[in-house]
């Protein structure tokens, strides 16, 4: 191979890294439901309360923390035709448990913190989206009490993550504009 060629592969291996790191950085950018999740988002725009319910590991889940990301950051794909914020919301994410909570619908959203904390960013709120370090939980190792995440309008939204562990006072008193409960 000559030093021609050595150059260009180096340069489009240093190319295909950097796509790699810009992709699992803004998964957003590439989510695509299928049509149940589609329809589930669609009825967003006319009802006040949805349930999405189908077999494990089907993508209720990811459609939610998918759509948690739009809402938080207001970044709507064009084929978007639920609700719309025009503005920073105030969002709680609710499971079963703090742990559960971490594991699952953290982890989709902000990405593997349990793993590695210089993960985050790297769920489907885009990393260049997320205003800082987040707040750490005090009960849970790597959980997140709440993050600081920039909307489109210019403005910020707080996503705060709860557990039904925490009782009911926890979930009371608050102003949100949103609440997804996994």
């Amino acid at each position: 191979m000559s030093e021609t060629e050595r150059a260009s592969v180096l340069a489009l291996e240093a190319n295909l890294k950097k796509l790699a790191k810009a992709a699992s950085e803004n998964r957003l950018a590439t989510y695509t439901p299928y049509l149940k999740q589609l329809e589930f988002h669609r009825m967003g725009a006319e009802k006040t309360e949805r349930l999405f319910m189908a077999g494990n590991q089907l993508g209720k889940t990811y459609a939610g923390a998918a759509e948690a990301a739009m809402h938080l950051t207001g970044d709507y794909p064009s084929w978007w035709t639920g609700r719309r914020w025009k503005r920073g919301i105030r969002m709680w994410i609710g499971g079963e448990s703090s742990s559960v909570v971490r594991d699952t619908s953290q982890k989709l959203l902000l990405g593997d913190l349990a793993a590695d904390r210089r993960s985050l960013g790297t769920g489907v709120i885009p990393k260049a989206a997320i205003d800082g370090e987040p707040n750490w939980s005090r009960g849970v190792d790597s959980g997140v009490d709440n993050v600081t995440i920039k909307h489109r309008s210019g403005g910020k939204s707080t996503l705060l993550f709860k557990s039904y562990e925490q009782g009911r006072t926890k979930w009371q008193g608050d102003t949100i504009d949103c609440v997804w409960f996994d």
